[in-house]
Formats: C-alpha cells, structure tokens, sequence
C-alpha cells in the first residue's frame, strides 16, 4: 500500500499526461505491469481512477492503491490505441486486465508461403508469412471446406521444395495424387505457376465466403468450353460448380442485399462477458466465432465490445467495412463504420448474433455443471448473493406459501433448498389453527411464527434467506414474527410477488425487478412454485379426506373425531358399510357402532 507521500508523487505525474490519444500502463512498487488501457484522451482517462467514488468496486480500489508509477505511449489515433492496448496485454497479461481466452485449440486454414503454396488444417498459427483464415469452432467446417477445395481445385499436399531451380533439375517424378486426378504435377512442370495460383486464387475466395465471383469465372469457362466442342472440360467444370452451389446452399442465408459486414453482439455478467462475430459474404453466413472474456476489475460494456472487435481484427488480419453492433463501441475505427440497426434485416442479423453468444453460453454453463457441479453451485449462489445484496452465501433458503378455498381448510407449506437442489425431506406443512376465514396475512404471519420458534426451541439450523409467497402485505406478517422472536436483521427476508414477479425488501416501497433471463429470479420462481405446489398438494389431499368423512358425519351424533377413527381403522367408507357392529365397536364404542351401523343397514 502507498502512503501519502507516494500518492502525490503519481498524481503529480497524471497531471502532466498529454491531451493525445495512447495507451497507459499502471505499473506497482515491484516493476510489474499490473493494468493496461487505451484512452482518447490520457491525462483526462487516467485522471478518473484518482477521483474519489463511491461505487467504486473493492478489486478497483485495491488495484488504484497498487499503483506506483504511470507509464504510456502516445498514437496517432485511437484505433492504434485499441490494437497497441490488445498487443501488450497479450504480451504482458496484467493482473487486472480483461482475460481473453486462448485460441490455441481453434482450427486454422493455412495458406503457406511458399512456391505453389499448400493449403490444410492447423492448430499453431505462426508468423511465418503464411495466410492464416479462422479461426473455426468446428473441425468438421474445415474438413468440408478442405474436401470441396480439393475436389474442386488441384491444389498440391505434399512438402517438395517447388522452387524453379528444385524443378528445372527434373530431380521429382509424379505421386499418386497426380494419377488420381487430385494435383497436376507442378513438381514436372505440367501446370505452370500462374495457373496454379489462380486456382489457388478462386480456393481462397471459397474459404472466404465470396463464391460468388467463383461461381460466375466458372460459368463462363463451363460455357467457353461448351461453345469449343470440349465436353469433357466443360463437364468437368459442370461438376465443380455443383460441388459449389451445394456448400452454399449449407450456409445461412440472411439476405441478398446484405453484403460482406461483421457482426457483433456481447452479453456481459459478473465477472465474464462473451461477444459473438458473424461474417456476412453474398448474403450468407460464412463465419461465426465467440470470444470469452474474463473479467477482473468492471469495465464499460463500450469498452469490452472495443477489445472484442479489436481481438477478431487481429485474429483476422483485417474486418468488413461496416460493423453492426447493438451499440456504439468507445473506440472509433479507421476505415471503418458502426452500423446500430433498428429495424429491418440487419436488426435480425443482430438478433441471429445475440442468440448464438446466448446458447454459448449455456452450453459453457450445462458443461460446467456437468464436469464440476460443486462450482457451478457456488457461481450461482454468488450471483443470488450479488444480486439480492446478502450478507452471505445463501445455501439454506426456506419459503413459506398459504393455500385456502374460500377460507375452508386452510392450510400453508415450508419448503428449504440447501445449495440450491430441493432438500424433501425438511419439507413442513401446517394447518392453520388461530385464524379464521381468509386472512392470508395473518396465517403468514402464524406460520413463519411457529416455524422459528421451533427452530429456536430445538436449536435447528436457522436459513440464510426467508422467501415469502406474495407482496408486501405478507412480508410485513413475516416480519412481525421475526420482531417477536428477535431474529429480525439476522436473517436476510424478501417477498416475491406473482404477477410481475417483483421482488420486495424490508423498509423499502420500491420493488427490485430482476431481468427475466436472471439467475436468480429463475432460483427464486423456482423455489417459489415448489411451495406451491407442496401446499397445494397438501390442501388437496385435506379436502378429499374432508369430503369422505363428510358422510360419516351426515350421522347424528357422529362426531369428527369418530368419523377420523373409522376411516383411520377401515380406510373406506364402503368398508363402514360392510362392518358388523362387533368390528364397529371394537373401532368406536358400542354406543357410536349402533349409531353407525342402524344408519347404514335402515339406508340399506
């Protein structure tokens, strides 16, 4: 930590930062880099972190007090900002900066740098002046682009050196890939070298999405070599532009007046965000690619789609002239325009972009909760935590929830989620004894009342967070009892109202409304609907058990305690029926069986 001589002595350098845009570097007492950022302006940009907020976070906090020295370089505009700023915390990898997930694994397309050059598939992209088109999320793409380039172009596979002296010196003889059709023999020059880099030429547009312009130059030859009797060429050709028309009847096609634009779409949480990128050639999705972001400290949303957009630039070597984008990005981009649509075919473009980072996602999650579902666990309980501002982890929830017709039977279940699964066997149901007709109020607060001074009696296992089934009305009933039994402001309480699923605090009149994708509200309805459903079932099943004793109790004289005896004993009503006044009485008393049995058999 800086003491307060060491504090003025950065601020005094901020203070002497350019008006330019650059990068900046804070760097700690040992010498390390421990964040880099971009700025339009740098003495106003890094300035900010030395002002005094009160929402700052506590990771912002610790980094700004780490903070020994203030280093930067000045560029031309912000666009080298953003790429200088990708460069150097690939290189560096600061402890505070975003985190990029490493492409290592992603499939490439390698284009070599050599005479006749080669094409395949690889997973090291080097810089050895080769052209590199990726990266894929499938090795499958690659292998289908790969097969429909070789089926449709002749392009070599094997590593001679074809350079003019190698093949002057008529030291190679042709392979098996020459007899089957598959290369034509640059290596004993019998294809010369701008033929095959025209091939080469057309491969390349395919892998770039743009078949278009492939498609036409193959007409025209197909045709050229119709109108010369060359059947055999012009079949051939025929078949290529099949192998064409096929792999682009697989991608999606969007819209023909969309042409050749990115897309980019981001979702951000706590602390990882994802952006998609979808390349649109022709009208058809040729690529789509998503990154993830690991955060370490907050950063604008502006500015994580900033670092996105410059990663996929890099990653690519260069990006469409028109970006669409849900909003404008912090960073300008030479030669390049953000597009934020409203409405139309790009809006659904957007939307195609937004869906796919959503399933990704979700599959990051599904698999996470797969292979380690003791950390997805604790990811979600920190997100209920984080968003319902809790003290601590909520591992124990506990909800209550009223169930009445009409004021008959009422009756009110309790059901506990330990880490977030159902936890049955704690499950606890209630019939509501001290309240009269329909008083969901009063029976919350009878129930919550009961259920924690048992608790407190038996010295249980109290919950770190109470959720009550309704609005504010039975909130406030639930806390009266928690006053009473001093454990109000020990235990987090929330109420969660059913019709716009809004969440209600203590001591606060305005709802909490969580977005309806959240977590945390799918944990809360989740739980919420389980107690319902428990005490529905239950209420259920009280009325039924009502409705046969009521016969029973047709009898005058016939009691309620007697009718529960009978069906206890003989299970049915039928059986009643059936009975001797010896199997009767040995239930109810001789007294109650002659009742019984005189009013069934007169019936009879």
């Amino acid at each position: 930590m800086q003491n307060n001589e060491e504090k003025e002595k950065v601020k005094d350098k901020v203070r002497l930062l350019p008006n330019d845009p650059g990068i900046y570097q804070f760097i700690d007492i040992s010498g390390q880099i421990i964040y880099v950022g971009k700025a339009k302006n740098l003495r106003k940009r890094v300035r900010s972190y030395f002002i005094a907020k009160a929402d700052r976070s506590l990771k912002l906090q610790v980094m700004i007090s780490k903070i020994d020295d203030v280093q930067y370089i000045i560029t031309l505009n912000e666009s080298d900002a953003l790429l200088l700023e990708n460069n150097m915390i690939k290189k560096y990898q600061p402890r505070y900066n975003v985190l990029l997930k490493d492409d290592k694994t992603y499939p490439w397309i390698c284009v070599t740098n050599e005479p006749f050059p080669r094409m395949f598939l690889t997973r090291q992209k080097q810089k050895d002046g080769s052209k590199y088109f990726g990266p894929y999320t499938s090795v499958g793409t690659v292998k289908i682009l790969l097969d429909l380039v070789k089926h449709t172009y002749p392009i070599r596979t094997c590593r001679l050196n074809l350079s003019p002296t190698a093949i002057a010196s008529k030291k190679y003889a042709v392979c098996l890939e020459y007899h089957i059709g598959n290369c034509k023999g640059p290596c004993v020059s019998r294809q010369q070298e701008n033929e095959y880099m025209e091939s080469l030429s057309q491969a390349i547009n395919i892998i770039k999405g743009s078949t278009g312009e492939v498609l036409k130059t193959l007409t025209n030859r197909m045709n050229e070599a119709a109108e010369k009797l060359d059947f055999e060429e012009a079949q051939s050709l025929k078949n290529k532009l099949q192998r064409l028309e096929n792999y682009q009847s697989r991608s999606i096609i969007v819209s023909p007046s969309i042409n050749n634009v990115d897309v980019f779409s981001l979702i951000c949480e706590k602390n990882i965000a994802y952006s998609n990128f979808m390349r649109v050639v022709d009208g058809a999705i040729v690529q789509v690619h998503t990154l993830e972001m690991k955060l370490v400290i907050e950063e604008e949303k502006e500015s994580l789609l900033s670092m996105a957009i410059a990663e996929m630039m890099q990653r690519l070597e260069t990006l469409s002239h028109e970006l669409i984008v849900p909003f404008k990005p912090d960073t300008e981009i030479k030669n390049k325009i953000y597009s934020v649509p409203l409405r139309g075919d790009k809006l659904a473009l957007l939307k195609l972009s937004e869906k796919n980072v959503r399933n990704y996602r979700m599959e990051k999650l599904k698999h996470l909760e797969k292979t380690d579902p003791e950390k997805h666990m604790d990811r979600i309980l920190n997100i209920i935590k984080s968003d319902l501002h809790l003290p601590k982890i909520p591992r124990r929830i506990e909800c209550f929830d009223n169930s009445n017709i009409q004021g008959a039977n009422p009756v009110a279940a309790c059901v506990v989620f330990i880490n977030v699964k159902p936890a049955k066997k704690e499950y606890r149901h209630f019939n509501i004894k001290t309240v009269t007709g329909i008083d969901d109020f009063a029976s919350m607060k009878e129930i919550v009342y009961r259920r924690y001074s048992r608790v407190l009696r038996e010295k249980s296992q109290l919950p770190n967070l109470i959720v009550i089934d309704g609005g504010k009305g039975q909130l406030n009933a639930a806390i009266e009892s928690l006053k009473e039994l001093k454990l109000y402001g020990k235990v987090p309480i929330l109420g969660l109202a059913k019709r716009l699923e809004e969440i209600y605090f203590p001591n606060d009149n305005v709802p909490l409304h969580l977005n309806k994708n959240s977590e945390t509200l799918k944990i809360l309805i989740q739980i919420r609907d389980e107690a319902h459903r428990f005490g529905i079932t239950f209420h259920r099943n009280k009325r039924s058990a009502s409705f046969i004793t009521s016969e029973l109790k047709e009898i005058r004289g016939v009691g309620e305690n007697t009718a529960n005896k009978l069906m206890s004993e003989l299970k049915t009503v039928s059986a009643v029926k059936k009975a001797s006044k010896e199997e009767l009485s040995a239930v109810v008393g001789k007294r109650m069986a002659e009742l019984v049995y005189n009013y069934f058999n007169e019936k009879k």
